[in-house]
């Protein structure tokens, strides 16, 4: 995994400095820090910061084609290159290295933009075509991988990450309320917003041409919910299911450097450590992160698992001030607030990895969404139920049986329940349905906002925007088909993927890979009958059905808990708060930087301190509140200091073709 970055001039004449693609190569060292290359002609420039996995003495970037005309700049893996790579040559390419980088140059030279159809993998990559004067983005189906662009009268900017971009110097640093506005409801943003004004993230399953001026993007890939798979038994589907992950599973194992994986002690997790132990006896190490808050330990199961397997297992066991005290270092990657303290704890387990020696690990995100393992689909079946038999006996007990891992709402009161889950309506064809509780609890965080912010934000919805990006059809579907594609095309891009994914493992250049992503098991999943995957309120029941045998019945048996960490106590616990959330949180600067009321914020701290937080809303309020009081100190108000503390030594290649593909000179 790596990180890119380039320029494209809109007007000749006005060649990109050293110094300005160095800065940018500065700003995402850690994505890829065992090269870097350029190159650079009078209309663009490509940079490139590598992590290298695949081909370790030849994948250098950027890398062109045999006669320099076509170059580019890619951060990911291509799993499936090797097959790729064997059709290319019988079509007549020639390769200079075993990369999969350079399947890719041949695969545009063959297909054009048509290439990214045949891609199996995490990918954000730039092409220069030289003879089109044509500069071609794009990035994988499920958004593994990030891209951003900008742009002003004279220059188009991309790179993996925001302050890359930023460190160029030519892009006004300035918040975006309407983005705000949305993180504050969604969790996330609505692609291509970004928390910065004039700064635009590329969606998922899209690519972006620039020619002549025109800027184009279009979407090459969707995942479909709506027609359930006909005439497959569930015997027939268990089989198809295994295949397609052991599949994917030895795809995803190919690297030239050893590979790991992280044990959450769920299902998921241990079905891909599984999996890799069953295709690979070698020395397998796990890593997990594991909590002195009891509430949030699950160590007891990732220790089970690991003895289950013999593999060679390593956590790294967190405290309150873990978190509080990385905080800033994790909002600086992930370049925009949050509203749970998660990312932080996966921040020090990509490190723990590092420390090991390792740059791959496995992973499990994506079951979840495409094999129904959220409680938000089982509360979905259940308000439909309600919706539909208003009057029946069993409403408060089926409410009763959602959330079991929160202790605060399963002391809650049937009535209060019953209006909880009312305040999302009971209209089933409500596009939205499944989400508007979640999405109005949310919500509530807004209270805070400032009447700037408010009026800033301007009127349209956090959901009116989401809801103008779903695919055509989307109305149509069933509430938990619509809710499974809200969260496989929403929340799993813009946060787990993001926040909790990429931005904190590459903060430490260690590549997650997720076998359940692979686009065969999304598609294959999106299909089944809903009751192959919620069995009654039984989630990911098949998944459970096709792999018990190769996992602990403790592990099969156990019921659903997502991953959670503390969050106000973090910053709040035993009278020790750190002095960053102390400034940050005063009046003073809280009326500095606009965003919030003064009084109602100091209200919420008092409680805090007096350890009477309760809640979700309190809780998101306080981690949203401090991370973009963050977020402005360290991308609006302090940028060129904060990219000052970064090391910025590097050894740039100048990449130049020779006829044979490359030609390296040192800077």
């Amino acid at each position: 995994m790596c990180g890119i970055a380039g320029i494209l001039n809109k007007k000749e004449g006005r060649e990109v400095s050293s110094g300005t693609i160095k800065w940018m190569l500065s700003a995402i060292k850690h994505r890829g820090p065992d090269e870097f290359g350029v190159y650079k002609n009078d209309q663009v420039a490509l940079a490139h910061a590598r992590l290298s996995i695949i081909d370790l003495s030849g994948g250098q970037q950027p890398m062109s084609n045999e006669d320099g005309t076509v170059w580019i700049t890619f951060n990911g893996e291509i799993f499936n290159y090797i097959e790729l790579r064997r059709d290319l040559l019988h079509k007549g390419h020639a390769f200079s290295t075993h990369s999969d980088t350079e399947v890719i140059i041949h695969l545009y030279e063959e297909y054009g933009e048509g290439c990214l159809d045949q891609l199996n993998g995490q990918f954000a990559f730039a092409i220069w075509d030289g003879n089109r004067k044509k500069l071609f983005l794009a990035r994988d189906r499920a958004g593994i991988r990030p891209l951003f662009y900008a742009g002003n009268h004279d220059r188009f900017y991309f790179a993996s990450e925001i302050k890359a971009i930023f460190a160029t110097g030519e892009i006004e640093r300035e918040v975006e309320p309407a983005a705000i506005n949305q993180i504050f409801t969604l969790w996330c943003t609505v692609p291509p917003a970004t928390a910065f004004k004039e700064v635009y993230e590329l969606p998922p399953a899209h690519y972006l041409t620039l020619q002549n001026g025109n800027v184009l993007i279009r979407k090459y890939w969707d995942i479909d919910f709506s027609p359930e798979i006909e005439g497959v038994s569930f015997e027939e589907a268990k089989e198809r299911l295994r295949y397609l992950l052991t599949d994917a599973t030895m795809l995803q194992l190919r690297a030239d450097v050893p590979v790991g994986a992280y044990l959450s002690g769920g299902l998921d997790s241990s079905v891909t450590t599984a999996l890799i132990r069953q295709l690979n006896q070698s020395p397998l190490m796990t890593f997990s992160v594991a909590f002195e808050d009891k509430d949030y330990d699950e160590s007891e199961y990732q220790r089970e698992m690991a003895r289950a397997l013999g593999v060679q297992h390593h956590e790294v066991r967190c405290k309150y001030s873990d978190i509080g005290d990385n905080f800033p270092e994790v909002i600086w990657h992930t370049e925009k607030p949050v509203l749970r303290t998660a990312p932080a704890p996966l921040f020090l387990l990509s490190k723990l990895v590092r420390e090991n020696g390792l740059k791959v690990v496995l992973t499990g995100e994506g079951a979840d969404e495409v094999l129904g393992g959220y409680d938000i689909f089982k509360e979905t079946k259940i308000r439909q139920f309600c919706a539909r038999y208003p009057d029946s006996r069993r409403r408060p007990l089926l409410l009763k049986k959602l959330y079991p891992y929160l202790p605060a709402f399963q002391t809650q009161s049937g009535a209060y329940k019953e209006a909880f889950f009312s305040g999302g309506g009971s209209d089933i064809s409500d596009p939205l349905f499944s989400h508007r509780p979640r999405w109005k609890s949310t919500s509530m965080t807004r209270l805070f906002f400032s009447e700037e912010l408010i009026n800033a934000a301007g009127k349209e919805s956090a959901e009116g925007s989401l809801l103008g990006a779903m695919c055509s059809g989307f109305s149509e579907w069933p509430p938990v088909a619509r809710a499974q594609y809200l969260e496989t095309k929403n929340l799993l891009p813009g946060y787990i993927l993001s926040s909790q994914g990429d931005r904190v493992a590459m903060a430490h250049s260690i590549e997650g890979r997720f076998p359940f992503l692979d686009h065969r098991v999304m598609e294959f999943c999106a299909r089944l009958p809903l009751h192959y995957k919620i069995k009654g309120l039984n989630e990911k029941y098949i998944l459970k059905e096709c792999m018990k045998d190769l996992l602990p019945k403790l592990i099969v048996k156990r019921s659903k808990q997502p991953y959670l960490a503390p969050d106000s106590k973090s910053f709040f616990s035993n009278g020790a708060t750190p002095d960053y959330v102390e400034e940050l949180l005063s009046d003073e600067c809280i009326r500095k930087y606009g965003y919030f009321k003064p009084e109602a914020v100091r209200h919420l701290i008092n409680k805090c301190r007096k350890g009477v937080v309760i809640g979700f809303k309190d809780n998101m309020a306080v981690v949203g509140i401090l991370s973009l009081q963050l977020t402005h100190r360290l991308f609006i108000e302090k940028f060129e200091s904060e990219m000052s503390l970064r090391d910025s030594n590097m050894n740039i290649i100048n990449r130049r073709a020779n006829g044979t593909g490359r030609h390296q000179g040192k800077d």
